[in-house]
């Protein structure tokens, strides 16, 4: 029997220039955490191998702190053993980089540089395919197939890209055959690329990123543990959180007559967890100026409670009476304004960033009068 964990994905040294503040700088931390996070699971349920498939880093040249530093906390987690497979984002094409990283690897890190089979144990042998380049234009888990192995031994298979329709940026003719884990007798394929979590079939899995750093995927981060009792029984796979990070999009409807402030408050986490949340509203409907910069302001009231909170009301339609634009200015140049951005609001001519742009104008606007007017 073997048992192990499966992760990927942990791009380390992501940049998160998107963001303001001191934000890009936690979650950078957040991601070499998670080396930490993963050798605890393994030592609670006695796992002696890490299996990363792919993206290990998030550039082909990381900086030499992101890098050292990575490997000293591997190292201090001995005799753990950490299975190292070049992804796309930092892929054999970055010659220096592996060379480097062949001369400071700890004891305990192997380099899954070459589709050759690695023996884990004396009756387990894994078959990496590590990517060479950042598309590599072909499947590069093929060679699994005729491969041999010792009679009765465990195969796994370890690989990063697009299977089906799973893929963060592939193109077609990177993907890997969905059968390959049946071609090559693999009791398991642990495979990388893909940022949730997904089983693609009882022997095929996307362990998903231990640290989301999108909206896209909306589920926690996790690693995977698989334990396997012998080549022919079906692998056991149960999830382990490992994020300290979450990434929540939160869906607000709102009608006219709505309180937008109570209405946001019952869908935001509890107070104690919103500094470790990055949330993005998503509101739809149908509501007045008035309610709409009622949003805004529960938006910004709770956003200092927030690692990030923002608000996306593209879905949103507002729908202004006269009294609404009378609040701005009964006449004049403020008045002829907010016209202009109504009508703009609503123009299907125009793009709907444009639109979106005259939206918050409006509301600015009339924010901004109420204001001067109370």
């Amino acid at each position: 029997m073997i048992r192990f964990i499966h992760s990927s994905d942990l791009h380390l040294g992501k940049r998160f220039g998107n963001f303001d503040g001191d934000l890009p700088s936690r979650l950078r931390e957040a991601r070499h955490a998670v080396i930490a996070r993963l050798a605890q699971h393994a030592r609670e349920q006695s796992a002696t191998t890490i299996l990363l498939a792919g993206d290990m880093f998030d550039t082909e040249t990381p900086a030499s702190d992101i890098r050292r530093q990575a490997l000293a906390e591997m190292a201090h987690h001995a005799p753990i053993r950490w299975v190292i497979l070049p992804g796309n984002h930092d892929s054999l094409q970055a010659t220096q980089l592996w060379t480097t990283l062949r001369e400071e690897a700890p004891d305990n890190v192997i380099l899954a540089v070459a589709s050759r089979p690695i023996a884990l144990t004396a009756d387990v042998v894994l078959l990496p395919a590590p990517c060479t380049t950042r598309r590599p234009g072909r499947d590069l888990t093929e060679w699994m197939d005729n491969e041999a192995t010792p009679e009765g031994a465990i195969r796994l298979g370890l690989a990063h890209g697009a299977i089906q329709s799973f893929s963060e940026e592939a193109a077609a003719s990177d993907v890997i055959a969905p059968d390959r884990a049946q071609r090559a007798g693999l009791a398991y394929l642990a495979l990388g690329d893909w940022h949730g979590a997904v089983n693609v079939g009882p022997r095929i899995r996307y362990s998903g990123t231990p640290e989301p750093d999108r909206f896209k995927h909306d589920h926690p981060g996790e690693a995977s543990l698989v334990s396997i009792a012998s080549c022919s029984a079906l692998p056991e796979v149960t999830p382990l959180s490992t994020a300290s990070f979450a990434w929540r999009t939160l869906e607000l409807h709102l009608l006219d007559g709505n309180d937008p402030a109570q209405a946001l408050e019952a869908l935001l986490p509890e107070a104690r967890c919103r500094r470790q949340t990055l949330a993005r509203v998503m509101a739809t409907g149908r509501t007045r100026l008035p309610t709409r910069t009622a949003l805004t302001r529960a938006i910004e009231s709770a956003t200092p409670d927030f690692a990030l909170l923002e608000l996306d009301d593209a879905g949103l339609t507002i729908e202004c009476e006269v009294e609404d634009l009378d609040q701005i200015d009964r006449a004049g140049a403020l008045r002829e304004a907010a016209n202009a951005l109504l009508a703009e609001s609503g123009d299907e001519s125009r793009s709907a960033n444009e639109r979106e742009i005259a939206r918050d104008a409006l509301a600015r606007l009339y924010s901004y009068a109420r204001v001067a007017g109370s």
